[in-house]
């Protein structure tokens, strides 16, 4: 049962990380901004899933900067701000 809720978390961590991790004009924007939202949403996972929030932060880290230099900016467009 504590499996099923941890791989649960587990997908709704990743998934939300990945939606939100590249706000930017640029390569290094998205990075940046991909880092410190996966940052956060690690940090929120690991205290969930009852580890270690700092790894948590640091793999969130990761994969959000690594998601967002992956991406370009036609890929996120969340229109013009005004």
């Amino acid at each position: 049962m504590k499996n099923s809720y941890v791989s649960k978390s587990a997908l709704l961590v990743i998934s939300s990380m990945c939606l939100l991790s590249a706000c930017g004009d640029t390569t290094g924007q998205r990075a940046l901004s991909g880092g410190a939202i996966g940052a956060g949403i690690g940090t929120v996972g690991g205290a969930i899933l009852a580890a270690d929030p700092v790894t948590g932060a640091v793999l969130g880290a990761a994969a959000g900067a690594l998601t967002g230099a992956a991406t370009s900016k036609n890929e996120v467009n969340f229109g013009d701000i005004k």
